[in-house]
């Protein structure tokens, strides 16, 4: 996210600490259940064609 920011010029806006009512368990259950469910797989890297429709153009 930082890149791209930077990229359109925008600074990175990062935190100088961490709250202070931050609980730790809250956040590595949330990641572990909500994130997992919300975040997509990676896609895997494959031999794929140029042209989705012309599949025999390489």
């Amino acid at each position: 996210m930082a890149v791209l920011l930077k990229r359109h010029g925008w600074p990175a806006q990062i935190p100088a600490h961490r709250a202070v009512e931050r609980d730790e368990a809250v956040v590595a259950g949330w990641v572990k259940e909500i994130w997992s469910q919300v975040e997509q797989p990676r896609r895997r890297s494959g031999h794929r064609s140029s042209s989705e429709t012309r599949p025999g153009s390489r």
